[in-house]
């Protein structure tokens, strides 16, 4: 079964949401979070620093990245490991895969018009309300 990671990137005042415009298929032109393939022979946090660092040059050294939840996917043969992060300070993201962007979270990522993922996305964001304070005082 194939991994993958997704990655809920917040700024260091909890107040906006790392967010990628998507140029290619799926979800091409939506809102997406950042993530990417968990590799052979590496673990879930491993591969989530790696992604992380290669799509935004956000460092381990910028952010505790905690795994707060997985969905799997039998049909697809396939699970995503989410993380979510607060940065320790304010960072200059940059990137060629996406185009990347700081989202306000007064959205709603629910919509799938504009936002990928079928509402997992405005799912997450609303897991992370209810138990922030449990992980991202760092």
């Amino acid at each position: 079964m194939q991994g993958y990671n997704v990655l809920m990137i917040y700024s260091k005042d909890m107040d906006q949401l790392l967010m990628c415009k998507r140029l290619k298929n799926p979800y091409k032109g939506l809102s997406n979070l950042v993530g990417g393939k968990i590799e052979s022979g590496e673990t879930g946090i491993e591969a989530a620093y790696r992604e992380l660092f290669e799509e935004t040059s956000i460092s381990k050294e910028d952010v505790t990245l905690h795994h707060v939840m997985d969905f799997k996917y039998y049909l697809h043969d396939c699970y995503v490991e989410v993380y979510v992060g607060k940065l320790k300070l304010d960072v200059m993201v940059s990137g060629d895969e996406n185009e990347l962007y700081w989202s306000d979270l007064n959205q709603d990522f629910f919509d799938m018009t504009l936002f990928a993922g079928e509402g997992n996305i405005g799912h997450m964001i609303e897991q992370v309300k209810m138990s922030k304070s449990l992980f991202l005082t760092d």
